[in-house]
């Protein structure tokens, strides 16, 4: 099957709502957000102002979103340059190990490394994820040991 990486246009954001049903249903989550609630956020999300985030997605040969990497730009990253933060890359279950993800990737380094003053590409996974570690192993990406990640839900702030 071929597969387009393109970026997140206005016109993906039901499709790419229904995606983020199947994530969180992939971690397992089964308090699922209404869509309505989902498309409205993503919408906010990748097309607001300021857009909190950016978008690639994986369409296939149907024209049916399959995959996403969703990342922002962080800074401070190392001195006064900023990083590109991976937080979301997802590759639906029949297309995977069919060098998608890698493609997603390779993608992310590219628009990392074209914008001025980003200086890496930063992510995370879950150390009880074993197939994720894997895959950015297999990519020669070593496991950084030294941050620990902290989370509050802003409802108890």
């Amino acid at each position: 099957m071929t597969v387009t990486i393109r970026p997140a246009g206005q016109g993906d954001i039901l499709a790419v709502a229904d995606l983020i049903e199947e994530i969180e249903r992939f971690y397992g989550s089964v308090d699922i957000q209404p869509v309505g609630e989902r498309r409205t956020q993503t919408e906010q999300a990748l097309f607001g102002f300021p857009p909190l985030a950016s978008a690639l997605l994986v369409e296939d040969d149907n024209g049916d979103i399959v995959g996403l990497a969703a990342y922002s730009f962080l800074w401070p990253a190392a001195g006064a340059t900023h990083s590109l933060f991976l937080k979301e890359l997802y590759v639906r279950e029949t297309l995977r190990q069919q060098g998608v993800g890698t493609r997603l990737m390779a993608e992310l380094r590219t628009i990392a490394a074209a914008r001025p003053g980003c200086s890496r590409v930063e992510w995370m996974t879950d150390r009880s994820n074993p197939i994720a570690r894997s895959f950015y192993k297999s990519l020669g990406f070593e496991e950084f040991e030294g941050k620990i990640v902290y989370r509050v839900d802003t409802a108890t702030v």
